[in-house]
């Protein structure tokens, strides 16, 4: 119609500005629609795959006791921390370096995982050096040390191969391999706890679990290394791919450290100033946290190569109203996961676990501000801006980690919930001043972030109150809040895939 409009007014728009505009909306409707179909083939299969996790919590938690089920999700938070560390978060360089690598990015991968794998190899080193100390500080045994290592080293590459297939927008083979590992050490490790319980052997279920869960993960991370290591010409050393990555991931490290520290510092702290008993509760209620941060992660995963793209075409503008939907619709979500804080629990745990209902709403909130801080790091990350991100991340941690050490002396451990909230806040806002000061670049204002935050975290957190009234009011509320919702943000999110669907020119 504009077009109609300016010729009848005596304006022809010469034929070649025409041409440029349709080839601009063709390329867009390409990149949009592959976005979408990728993106949503990753989402769902991370969701599955992940999501496996949170199913089988009812088994896990029945199967073992409260303080067995403490000791495995603490040695599953020493196995984030351990390959986020030795790997050197070379992994991380994969989402920008397809934009300055674009004709030899398997080459690189290829090249930068062999760099992991010296780092990983240095670290188990020095860590063989002074064995019993280490045992000593994480509560492992040779199994566990030794588990730990052969994990970091395989899981690395599979971390590779996601990073890799994401900014591709590839998800088949990705996926495969997810789902081909994830499930088989799933009900490998539910058999061999059940038969070992079965057996009377319940000083062995820790064990079982370990073995049963992780065999399956390594042998499949090993083959994913082949396998990069063939797609990459078997690129194993190029001293301008280990430069670019060094630079880039190494600020990173401290960044992403901080990050898994105060994702898991809580139940490690509650283990070591509490018990394994409490350990056990808290993590069970960590495990509700987890639905959450699975779609959140996954969403974020899949929304990066689109973005990136958005940016390197100066078209940011374009991502600040479907972003905003999103942060409500996740916001809305948490709402609801502590709205059924009561039945989650019951069912995940059973009624031992009932004092964990008071924990979800602060871990729920403060895993929504963590997903909120996304937006601001990662326009850091494309302009290379690492170092800014490790700092901030830093000090928030140091934060975390003080309120954590002070907070569950002074009022019992359930207060490592809220101080882990309290300092996502932080960690938001401080994201989202360094992100305007050196980019110059935002997404969407700090100020409608932090009203946004703000507002589900408040609601989150006086619905609380709810859970002393019958479980009907919840429900009625629950039911009349989505009714509403849904009016109200069906329009947004048939925005947010309008950004993706293949439109007609």
């Amino acid at each position: 119609m504009a077009e109609e409009n300016e010729k009848e007014q005596g304006m022809e728009i010469p034929d070649s500005l025409l041409e440029k505009s349709e080839t601009r909306k063709e390329k867009d409707a390409s990149l949009n629609k592959i976005a979408f179909t990728s993106g949503f083939i990753f989402i769902m299969s991370q969701f599955c795959a992940r999501g496996l996790t949170f199913a089988v919590t009812p088994i896990y938690s029945r199967l073992l006791t409260n303080s067995q089920y403490g000791i495995v999700r603490t040695y599953e938070s020493w196995l984030i921390i351990a390959y986020t560390l030795m790997s050197l978060c070379l992994w991380r360089s994969v989402d920008v370096a397809k934009y300055d690598f674009r004709d030899k990015f398997n080459e690189y991968v290829s090249s930068v995982q062999t760099l992991s794998y010296i780092a990983i190899a240095c670290f188990f080193g020095l860590c063989m050096i002074f064995k019993e100390q280490v045992q000593s500080f994480c509560d492992m045994d040779d199994l566990m040390f030794y588990t730990c290592f052969l994990y970091v080293f395989t899981y690395t590459s599979m971390l590779y191969i996601q990073r890799r297939d994401k900014q591709m927008l590839h998800y088949k083979f990705s996926t495969a391999a997810t789902l081909l590992t994830i499930i088989p050490g799933t009900l490998l490790s539910i058999g061999l706890i059940y038969s070992g319980k079965v057996r009377g052997l319940t000083d062995q279920l820790v064990a079982r679990r370990i073995i049963g869960y992780y065999t399956p993960q390594i042998i499949g991370g090993a083959v994913i290394a082949v396998v990069i290591f063939v797609q990459g010409r078997k690129v194993l050393y190029n001293k301008k791919y280990w430069r670019y990555g060094l630079t880039f991931s190494l600020p990173l490290i401290p960044e992403a450290l901080s990050i898994q520290i105060m994702n898991q510092s809580d139940k490690i702290m509650v283990k070591k100033l509490v018990g394994d008993h409490a350990t056990g509760t808290f993590s069970l209620a960590t495990t509700i946290s987890f639905i959450i941060w699975i779609l959140e992660d996954s969403v974020w995963n899949a929304w990066i190569p689109w973005l990136y793209e958005k940016v390197s075409r100066k078209e940011i503008k374009d991502v600040e109203r479907p972003w905003t939907a999103v942060m409500h619709m996740f916001g809305l979500f948490s709402w609801a996961l502590v709205m059924l804080a009561p039945e989650e629990i019951l069912i995940l745990g059973g009624s031992r676990y009932r004092e964990a209902i008071w924990l979800i709403a602060p871990m729920v909130t403060g895993t929504l501000f963590r997903f909120y801080s996304y937006s601001y790091s990662t326009i850091q990350n494309y302009h290379k801006n690492t170092k800014y991100v490790a700092a901030g991340t830093i000090g928030t941690m140091i934060v975390n980690v003080i309120l954590n050490y002070v907070c569950i002396l002074q009022f019992g451990y359930m207060a490592a919930a809220y101080t882990t909230m309290a300092s996502y806040f932080i960690l938001l806002l401080v994201q989202g001043i360094l992100e305007y000061r050196i980019t110059g670049m935002v997404i969407v204002p700090l100020r409608k972030t932090a009203a946004i935050a703000i507002l589900y975290g408040v609601v989150n957190i006086m619905s609380m109150q709810l859970y002393n009234f019958p479980w009907y009011i919840r429900y009625v509320l629950l039911l009349a809040v989505a009714l509403i919702a849904l009016k109200i943000m069906l329009p947004q999110l048939e925005t947010v895939l309008n950004m993706f669907r293949k439109k007609k020119a």
